[in-house]
């Protein structure tokens, strides 16, 4: 999305219900190319994690710039929980010293709110994540896909042959997403489908994939497919774009609604105006550093593939 930035070698690492992120400083380190951070984001050969967010700037008296990369190499619009765990990093070296402070990311700014941590080292962080929308056209959905409707309807091959069709919801977070609302979807079909609708040529950009239940006393259930990472335990825009598309739906008032994931859950409180408030937890995990000898070894692939 944009040029390569280099980093200092030191990172912070947080989770928001199992969906963590890396948070790096821009500085005089190493480049991170999509192989460094394909090696970083390996639950094995790196420290591992769900992404990197990378602190471009953070001034006093002006918001924290923020780029955010998935584990497959590729720069993305946002994320919700990225950006909770880049407010908590920003509040824990002492860069931000007031609980409500914003950022900016892909040019948008975002209020978060941070509070914590308590004697586990768990801080509640809010993010205002600005306005939902529902495309009807690029760059997250394809011309022409919409025809009349709310959904798009996508004709798949089904986990035990032959033909289905499954009805997304196209919902943009600041960053794309389908969800599909039904009853009774099952781990199978969820990772069946969900890189199938991630990559479908109807989303140009690719799409995050929300496999939602029905809302049940104010309470959603969903299921998540990331784009560029797979099945992840939580995440903090497709718990908004389910929401959205709920109340969209005619299924929930707006209001506050509880998002359950397997990770855990969160609150997303959406506006009259389809302005759109996520909150939950941040567990703080460790911070570290890339060791000289990793870095070379990347740099020893990096000249092997290019060889």
């Amino acid at each position: 999305m944009h040029e390569a930035i280099r980093v200092l070698p030191r990172f912070f690492k947080a989770h928001g219900h199992g969906n963590d992120y890396l948070v790096f400083e821009q500085g005089s380190g190493p480049l991170l190319t999509p192989l460094l951070i394909r090696r970083i984001c390996h639950p094995h050969r790196g420290p591992g994690a769900d992404g990197l967010v990378v602190v471009e700037s953070a001034q006093a008296g002006s918001p924290a710039m923020l780029r955010m990369f998935n584990p497959d190499g590729r720069e993305f619009e946002r994320s919700g929980n990225g950006l909770r765990i880049a407010g908590v990093y920003l509040r824990r070296v002492g860069q931000r010293r007031t609980d409500r402070f914003p950022v900016e990311v892909a040019g948008d700014k975002v209020w978060l709110e941070v509070s914590g941590p308590d004697g586990e080292g768990v801080w509640d962080v809010s993010a205002d994540m600005g306005r939902v929308e529902f495309p009807d056209g690029p760059p997250f959905l394809a011309s022409g896909r919409l025809k009349g409707g709310d959904t798009v309807p996508l004709r798949l091959p089904a986990p035990d042959g032959g033909d289905a069709v499954v009805e997304v919801m196209p919902v943009s977070v600041g960053n794309p997403h389908a969800v599909a609302m039904r009853e009774g979807w099952t781990r199978r079909e969820v990772e069946h489908y969900g890189p199938l609708i991630a990559a479908h040529p109807a989303f140009p950009r690719g799409t995050n994939v929300q496999f939602a239940e029905s809302p049940v006393g104010g309470k959603i259930a969903i299921r998540i497919w990331e784009r560029g990472v797979g099945a992840t335990s939580a995440s903090g825009t497709s718990a908004c774009a389910a929401v959205a598309a709920a109340v969209k739906s005619g299924l929930v008032p707006r209001g506050r609604t509880t998002v359950l994931m397997e990770g855990g859950s969160m609150d997303v409180d959406l506006g009259a105006d389809w302005s759109v408030r996520l909150r939950g937890p941040v567990e703080e995990v460790c911070t570290g550093e890339l060791t000289k000898a990793f870095l070379a070894g990347v740099g020893r692939e990096g000249a092997g593939q290019s060889g």
